[in-house]
C-alpha cells in the first residue's frame, strides 16, 4: 500500500503544482487516501482551549481552502485540520502560474492570493460536522475597502462552525495585508474582532497568524498587543519573502511566499522568541519547514504546543504523518515524560539566539 501511494506521489510531482494540488484534493474526496491504522499513543493528546486534540499534528491552512476534505484529512491521522483561508466573498486569486516547486530545496513558492469559494460555501460544508477538531482561517478580500470589516464579517459568519478561528494577517500575497500587523492597526483589528466574537452565539478560541519576516525589534510590541486583547493563541508562522538558504536560483527568482525546508530555522527562531515573550502563557502553533520527526520535535522544544505542516507532506508523502508522531513518542520516552507539555519550550532560549 505504501508503494502504491509512493507511485501516486511521483505522478503528482510530474504535474504542474497547482494541478497536482487539485488532484490531491479530489483523491481525498473520492476516498483514495491511506487511513490511520492504529490509535494514537495517548501521550500525544493535547487539551487546549477546551478542545481535545488526539495528537498535536495538524494540516495547515492553504491545503483545504474550501473545507472540502477536512474529514478525510483527519482519517489519515492528523489531530486537527485548519481550513481556509476564507474571504467573505469568492475570489479567484492571482493569475497563474502561481505555485512553484523545487525538489532540490524541498520548498514551494506560492502567490495564490486567497483563492477560495467564499465563506458561505465553506459554511454549508461544515454545518453538519460532528467530530474532529477543525479550525477556520479567515482573511480579507484583495479589493476590500474595509479589510478589518472583512475579518469582523468572517467572525460573525464562521464562529458557529469553527472549533477555533485564525486571523490571517500574514500572507505576503495580498498587497498591504501584512500592514495589519503594525501594532496600532492590530490593536484596532483585535478590538473589533473580539467584539464580533462576543456577539456570536458560539465563541470559539481566537488565534492570530503572524509572518516570519517581522523584525526582532518589532515583535515585542506586536505580542504585547495580542496579549492585551486576550487572544487565545498565536500561529507562528506563515510563508516568508526571504530566499535565504534557497539553492535553485531560478526558483528563488519567483515572487511570492516561500515554504518548506529553507523556512525552518527562520520560523522556529521566531517561534522561540514568541514563546519567550509570552513566557509560555499562550499556546503556540508551530508551522514552517516541518519535514521529518526531528524537525517536529525541535518545534515542540522551541515552544509549540501544536504543529502544522503542508509543504513537507508534498515532498515526503502521507508517511510523514506517522513518522512525526513516532518521533514525538520517542522524544517523550527519552525524556521520561508523560505528556508533550514537558517538552514544550525547553530549548526556546537556544533557538531564540540562532542566527539567520
Amino acid at each position: 500500500m505504501n508503494a502504491l501511494y509512493g507511485l501516486g506521489q511521483a505522478l503528482l510531482h510530474a504535474l504542474d503544482p497547482e494541478r497536482a494540488h487539485d488532484l490531491a484534493v479530489k483523491s481525498l474526496e473520492l476516498g483514495l487516501y491511506p487511513r490511520q491504522d492504529a490509535p494514537d499513543d495517548p501521550r500525544l493528546a493535547q487539551g487546549l482551549w477546551g478542545l481535545k486534540f488526539r495528537n498535536p499534528l495538524g494540516m495547515a491552512a492553504g491545503f483545504d481552502k474550501d473545507a472540502r476534505v477536512w474529514a478525510p484529512l483527519l482519517a489519515t491521522g492528523f489531530g486537527f485540520v485548519e481550513v481556509g483561508t476564507l474571504t467573505p466573498k469568492p475570489q479567484k486569486g492571482n493569475p497563474s502560474p502561481r505555485i512553484f516547486r523545487s525538489a532540490r530545496d524541498a520548498a514551494i513558492i506560492n502567490r495564490l492570493g486567497f483563492n477560495n469559494e467564499g465563506q458561505a460555501a465553506a459554511l454549508s460544508r461544515l454545518a453538519a460536522r460532528r467530530s474532529g477538531v477543525v479550525g477556520v482561517n479567515i482573511g480579507a478580500g484583495r479589493d476590500s475597502e474595509d479589510r478589518i470589516g472583512d475579518y469582523v464579517s468572517g467572525i460573525a459568519t464562521m464562529s458557529a462552525v469553527a472549533d477555533y478561528l485564525t486571523i490571517n494577517i500574514s500572507s505576503p500575497n495580498t498587497p498591504g495585508l501584512r500592514d495589519l500587523q503594525a501594532p496600532e492597526v492590530l490593536d484596532t483589528l483585535l478590538a473589533r474582532v473580539r467584539q464580533a466574537r462576543a456577539s456570536a452565539a458560539k465563541r470559539p478560541p481566537l488565534l492570530v497568524k503572524l509572518a516570519p519576516d517581522i523584525a526582532d525589534a518589532d515583535l515585542p510590541e506586536i505580542v504585547r498587543v495580542i496579549e492585551a486583547h486576550a487572544v487565545d493563541g498565536i500561529v507562528v508562522s506563515n510563508t516568508t519573502l526571504s530566499r535565504a538558504g534557497v539553492k535553485d536560483a531560478r526558483f528563488a527568482a519567483e515572487s511570492g511566499g516561500l515554504s518548506g525546508r529553507p523556512l525552518f530555522v527562520r520560523a522556529t527562531r521566531m517561534l522561540a522568541r514568541v514563546h519567550q515573550l509570552t513566557e509560555g502563557r499562550l499556546p503556540l502553533i508551530g508551522v514552517g519547514g516541518i519535514d521529518g520527526g526531528a524537525a517536529a520535535v525541535a518545534k515542540i522544544e522551541a515552544g509549540a504546543s501544536l504543529l502544522q505542516l503542508y509543504t513537507g507532506l508534498v515532498f515526503e508523502g502521507p508517511k510523514l504523518i506517522g513518522e512525526i508522531k513516532r518521533a514525538l513518542v520517542v522524544a517523550m520516552t527519552d525524556a521520561k515524560a508523560e505528556s508533550l507539555s514537558t517538552l514544550v519550550g525547553r530549548d526556546a532560549d537556544q533557538w531564540a539566539e540562532r542566527k539567520l
